[in-house]
């Protein structure tokens, strides 16, 4: 039986994007200003509604990330993160937002544009200890984000685009350490990174130190997703340990 007087609820479709990269082996996370109501003032994500009912969701993801932040959507490369629509979520009615995610290195400084009073790159770490206020549940988004790429750092070999084209063995912990918001022991790092086949080799020269040892250098392997994986301490510490 069916109710002839019903009707759909009115519901906004919004898109949001999480743009991480490393600024000087800190993680920080693309945040823009806003220049209007609702959180006029308040740091937020880049996103928008959709222009139109046609319009399609990728490429106004693309769109949004260039006119608040002109950043070349060409050299990202955008995945899926998550749909978020808890009712009150945003003071202007029901909206769901469909959130993308992208990380990638030596991204530029970002333009403001359309309704951001400002663009620019924030520390992850401000954002996820609540030291800096976000607007709507973003977050609660940026938290997703950062998680979700953490566990690529584990299981693909992404972390090598963050080093040049040949680096030791500390570059790469470095960008791990970044990422993952935690110290690693060299040792444990230097195994594990053995272990998965394929993640670096070899380029047969070294680094000359300041004192010490001079380090290996190594390039990207052939692999993109690493067997076994870079499983986190705190996940696997006895196997860490092993």
């Amino acid at each position: 039986m069916t109710d002839d007087g019903w009707e759909p609820p009115r519901i906004l479709l919004a898109i949001d994007l999480v743009i991480l990269t490393l600024r000087e082996l800190e993680l920080h996370v693309l945040l823009i200003e806003r220049g209007i109501e609702p959180y006029k003032g308040v740091m937020a994500l880049p996103g928008g509604f959709l222009q139109h009912s046609e319009e399609d969701l990728v490429a106004a993801a693309h769109r949004e990330l260039s006119e608040e932040a002109e950043l070349d959507v060409e050299k990202l490369r955008l995945e899926h993160l998550g749909v978020y629509g808890a009712p009150g979520r945003d003071p202007r009615g029901r909206v769901v937002s469909v959130a993308y995610l992208a990380i990638a290195p030596r991204l530029p400084e970002p333009i403001a544009g359309t309704d951001a009073a400002s663009a620019r790159w924030q520390s992850v770490a401000r954002v996820l200890s609540g030291d800096l206020e976000l607007a709507f549940d973003h977050r609660r988004i940026v938290t997703d984000g950062v998680e979700r790429a953490r566990v690529k750092l584990e299981h693909t070999a992404l972390a090598t685009a963050f080093c040049g084209p040949t680096f030791t063995i500390t570059d790469l912990q470095e960008v791990y350490e970044a990422v993952w918001g935690i110290p690693l022991d060299p040792r444990n790092f230097y195994r594990k990174v053995q272990k998965a086949e394929g993640f670096i080799v070899g380029v047969g020269s070294v680094r000359k130190a300041a004192t010490g040892r001079p380090a290996r250098l190594f390039t990207a392997g052939p692999y993109e997703v690493l067997y076994p994986p870079m499983v986190r301490p705190f996940e696997s510490s006895s196997e860490m340990e092993q």
